[in-house]
């Protein structure tokens, strides 16, 4: 194996433990839901989902909100949160 390439995959080895270099300007991504597939749109700090929650005018769904939990550092602090998330009796959706 050539010794760059293996300097390559150590260096990305590292990366890979350093989440705070990676940051998320714009992306589209499918989400399996449990009744269907979704798109989910983030552009800077916006989101946009195709799922009808979101359609419906709350301007948020759960898929957008396990992506702002799952990429919290990755993204612009406005995309952490699309609105402030509602708090129901029981329920937990702590932020970090």
């Amino acid at each position: 194996m050539n010794s760059s390439l293996i300097g390559k995959i150590e260096k990305a080895r590292r990366y890979e433990q350093e989440l705070d270099r990676i940051h998320f300007h714009k992306a589209e991504i499918e989400f399996r839901g449990e009744h269907d597939s979704y798109t989910i749109l983030l552009d800077g700090p916006n989101w946009r989902c195709t799922c009808h929650t979101f359609a419906t005018g709350f301007d948020t769904c759960s898929h957008i909100m396990v992506l702002q939990r799952i990429l919290h550092d990755m993204v612009e602090v406005e995309a952490r949160y699309q609105h402030e998330q509602p708090t129901l009796a029981g329920a937990s959706m702590s932020q970090d």
